[in-house]
């Protein structure tokens, strides 16, 4: 066993054990819809802190604190980050949609 396999396997478990109790079944008083709106809030925290990293990137940058590479490695993360969002974004407005064509 290599050692990308070995680490690899526990970080896979950690996030398992994490998106485990956003996808079990709940009780009927709301407690999914809580496990699920602290998963977006993780989400939404994680994507502000990335393209904080790409913004203080940028600035280390500029002050001549840091290299490009770097720089280029968090603007590349931003822009996933950012790309993802929008096609989230694309998906949810889409599902609205069809949601208004339906008959009543």
């Amino acid at each position: 066993m290599d050692i990308s396999s070995r680490i690899a396997a526990p970080l896979a478990q950690q996030a398992y054990a994490k998106a485990r109790p956003v996808t079990e079944h709940t009780d009927a008083q709301g407690d999914g819809a809580n496990a699920a709106a602290t998963a977006f809030e993780g989400i939404g925290k994680a994507f502000v802190d990335t393209l904080h990293g790409g913004e203080e990137a940028a600035k280390g940058v500029l002050a001549g604190g840091a290299d490009a590479h770097s720089l280029v490695e968090a603007l590349a993360a931003s822009q996933l980050a950012v790309e993802t969002a929008v096609t989230v974004r694309d998906k949810v407005v889409e599902a609205y949609q069809e949601i208004l064509r339906m008959p009543v």
